[in-house]
């Protein structure tokens, strides 16, 4: 039984999210899924980066986002390149393009952000074949937070960031640069670690989590109107009480042996998925 009742709450899921998907974008053409659904396959993904599938649904949050292989997108703080292994291949065989973030991989060696961005450059630098096209722009918040020309992508993405933004200070400078990056009637698709409504967001952050409205709010306090949301990353068994916040949960398993096999239950977080769209000039 309890594994029934699991097979028919994912299924109720699953249900829900094709329904907001129809709400919230058009039905994707058939040779768009297809392509999708090969680079999500590809076996030059780590078989570690496959088995996350299960609980990030790149194929239908991507689609619910809208993005298209011929588009020009921006993915920002892309961490250790988890959906740019899947973007990039899809843009560069639809003659798209994809830009992301880093940090200076050259920057002070005792900065944890040197580290990870010289782990990310190396990743883009030892497989041409895959990453030779991708754009990189250099940020270094909250100096320099620049992402590009105005109007010059189709589609930003940013996948579980909004609070190392809170954290560090800048988190509506970042909604304010995606809007102006971004085309009249262009869209911004937002995953993040979801807080109890009503929860402090600025506390809430240092757990890895925030509010849903808070994130909405600020979309919309740089111009942004929101267009869609989708429960496919939605996770109810997370309770959001952990000793080491988000990280406690796979894959960082923060808390190491200690309770794993409950955590592994768990699964990884609940998330908000969001889309927002950039009016159209008038």
């Amino acid at each position: 039984m309890p594994a029934l009742r699991t097979r028919l709450a994912l299924s109720a899921c699953a249900l829900l999210a094709s329904a907001t998907l129809a709400s919230a974008a058009d039905a994707p053409p058939a040779e768009v899924v297809a392509k999708l659904r090969e680079a999500i396959a590809s076996p030059q993904r780590s078989a570690e980066d496959r088995a996350r599938d299960a609980h990030r649904h790149p194929e239908e949050t991507l689609l619910f986002f809208g993005v298209r292989p011929d588009q020009r997108v921006l993915e920002l703080w892309p961490g250790g390149g988890w959906y740019t292994d899947i973007l990039a291949p899809l843009l560069a065989g639809g003659g798209g393009k994809l830009t992301i973030t880093n940090f200076d991989p050259n920057g002070p060696p005792d900065a944890p952000t040197t580290k990870y961005a010289r782990e990310l450059a190396d990743k883009l630098a030892a497989d041409p074949a895959r990453f030779g096209a991708v754009e990189v722009v250099t940020v270094a918040p909250p100096e320099r937070i620049a992402l590009g020309a105005d109007a010059s992508y189709d589609l930003v993405l940013t996948f579980r960031n909004n609070h190392g933004w809170i954290n560090g200070g800048y988190h509506d400078r970042i909604y304010q640069e995606a809007f102006r990056v971004l085309k009249p009637g262009g869209v911004l698709g937002v995953v993040q670690h979801r807080a109890p409504e009503g929860a402090d967001p600025v506390a809430s952050a240092k757990k890895g989590y925030v509010p849903e409205a808070f994130v909405i709010d600020a979309a919309k306090r740089a111009g942004f109107e929101l267009a869609g949301r989708s429960e496919v990353n939605a996770n109810p068994r997370d309770t959001k009480d952990y000793p080491e916040g988000v990280w406690t949960l796979p894959p960082n398993y923060r808390m190491g042996d200690v309770d794993r096999a409950k955590y592994t239950t768990i699964g990884e977080s609940d998330r908000m998925t969001l889309r927002f769209v950039k009016p159209a000039a008038r």
